[in-house]
């Protein structure tokens, strides 16, 4: 596996180095010890799946408060997506900075993002499916989100106009409205 940190510290893009062969291909996607390696946790608690029918529809920006805030390993195995991450982390230099990379299921690339930090994407096919493995279990109570449209972070999402979006994702605080 290829790890590249964003501009964000501890927010890395991974890609497989597939192995291919006459019959296909065969590739790493989570090696414990790599992780750990470039000082990522590397603890799964759960694995979860998002199928998203229509392109343009918009998950997000989405994070778990303390004492259950949780890493994510976000990787696509069907369509394509516009994924972001949005630094959450009270003393942060990057803190309300965001990065974000395409992830499909043709580039198999990954996209890590640690325990402060908020997630989204937008999807840029039909039938997309995302796949996470989460580093805490989820608690309802725990639960968070940031507007995905906040003009302070200025997000340049594929589909401004129309995204299909959540009543719950539709009424998120703004950057700063959020307590620290």
């Amino acid at each position: 596996m290829i790890f590249r940190e964003t501009k964000l510290a501890g927010v890395f893009v991974i890609d497989a180095e597939p192995i291919a062969d006459e019959r296909g291909a065969f590739a790493r996607t989570f090696c414990a010890r790599e992780f750990a390696a470039h000082g990522l946790d590397a603890a799964i608690a759960q694995c979860s799946a998002s199928f998203n029918a229509k392109k343009g529809t918009l998950r997000g920006l989405h994070y778990q408060a303390s004492p259950h805030a949780e890493a994510k390993l976000v990787r696509v195995t069907a369509g394509a997506v516009y994924d972001v991450a949005v630094d959450l982390r009270a003393g942060s230099p990057t803190y309300g900075q965001w990065a974000a990379t395409e992830l499909t299921a043709e580039n198999r690339r990954m996209l890590y993002i640690p325990k402060g930090c908020a997630h989204g994407f937008q999807t840029l096919a039909d039938a997309s499916e995302v796949f996470y493995q989460i580093g805490e279990f989820y608690e309802p109570a725990s639960g968070r989100g940031l507007r995905w449209n906040d003009a302070d972070l200025a997000i340049p999402w594929p589909d401004k106009t129309a995204p299909i979006l959540s009543e719950r994702d539709r009424v998120f605080p703004a950057l700063r409205d959020l307590r620290p």
